[in-house]
Parts: structure tokens; sequence; C-alpha cells
């Protein structure tokens, strides 16, 4: 009887924890890799990589960690006020955790866990990029290489033109890692038993993006 009361009260608290770590973040549309169109005459705005970047939130059963990634090099296309392109490098060794202080052993744990070969593996995948295929309204379609895996993705965001400077602003939206291979502590890995209770980390990521550009 005793074991069986316990077994309920994880039940309850791991149903409890999924209610609390509930995002209104909207899954990212995922698909195959689509063509990136030439666009010759577009004006180009060279990104700020000192204020551009994915700021990230992972989320385990209890907890999570939240951080960014910041872009090494970028640039914007557009015509007139119109988004029409663009490509943009993340560079993946810049990748820190903002939840924890920086002064704490924990985070340097974190953050050398983030880069070893059962997250992003940065010896071998020290970037990652993103190629805007397609603007329509206020999605924004691209083709992102993440750990040499290359998938088209679709994304709401605000874009602003104010005279040479540009910003553009994606909404909070989710990619499910492991279409990237990263499958450490996923419940769909093969070692399910091992990503039980608070080690198990959700395969949804909550992403936003932000890059600050001026006409180059």
């Amino acid at each position: 009887m005793k074991k069986i009361v316990l077994n309920l009260f994880a039940v309850a608290i791991v149903g409890l924890s999924v209610v609390a770590c509930k995002s209104d973040a909207k899954e990212a549309k995922t698909g195959e890799v689509e063509a990136v169109a030439e666009n010759t005459e577009a004006a180009k705005y060279k990104a700020d990589a000192d204020n551009s970047m994915i700021i990230w939130k992972a989320n385990k059963i209890v907890g999570g960690h939240e951080g960014t990634i910041n872009v090494s090099t970028g640039v914007a296309e557009f015509e007139g006020d119109k988004l029409v392109g663009g490509n943009f490098m993340f560079d993946i060794n810049t990748i820190k955790c903002t939840d924890i202080p920086e002064t704490e052993e924990a985070n340097a744990n974190l953050v050398g866990h983030l880069k070893s070969p059962d997250f992003f593996d940065v010896a071998q995948f020290g970037t990652a990029a993103f190629e805007i295929t397609k603007v329509e309204g206020n999605n924004i379609s691209g083709n992102l290489t993440l750990k040499g895996i290359k998938k088209n993705i679709t994304f709401p965001a605000s874009v602003a033109v104010n005279g040479d400077d540009v910003t553009i602003t994606s909404d909070t939206f989710t990619l499910d890692r492991t279409e990237w291979n990263i499958m450490y502590n996923s419940a769909t890995s093969d070692d399910v038993a091992a990503s039980l209770g608070d080690k198990l980390i959700k395969d949804d990521v909550e992403i936003k993006i932000s890059v600050k550009a001026k006409k180059a």
C-alpha cells in the first residue's frame, strides 16, 4: 500500500509540473529544405552581432534553463520596407545560460554539457545557419542547419524599418530538438528509462530570434 501511495504521489507531482511549465508558444512548422531565391536588387542590411541573438528556453519535467546564442554574421535583404531574404550564422560556442549566475559552478557545468556531444557537439558543429526562403505576411520561412541537419521552418515575426536600421523579432515558438538529432534524455530516445522523472528533458525548446541590422 505504501508503494502505491508513493507512486500516486510521484504521478501527481509530474502532472502538476507539466501544467506549470505549459507555454503559449506555438510550434514552428517544419518541412523539407526549400530553394533560396536570389534577390540581386534587394538592399542589404548587415546584422549587428552584438545585439542579435537567439533566446532559448528548455524545460525539464521539473524546472528548466534558459539563455542565449549570438549571431556571428548575417545579412537581411529588403525591397523597400519588405523583408525578402537573408542569411544568418549563429556561433554555438557563445551559448549562455542566463538563469544561473555566471559566478556559480553550476553555470559553467551546464554550458559545458550543452557544448558536449550530448547536445550541440560544438567540436564538430560550432555554427548553425538560417537562410530565408520565403516571407508571407508575418511568417518567415527558412532553412535551418543545425548539427549538419537542414530543415525548413516557418515562424511568425515582426519587422520594423527605421531609416537605415531594421529590427526583426520573432514571436516565441518551439522547435522539436530531436529533429536535429539532439536526443539527450528525450522521451523519444531508446533509453527511455534513463529519462524518467526529473531527468527527462522536453523535446520542444522555446525559441525567440532577435536581429538588429544596419544598411550596408
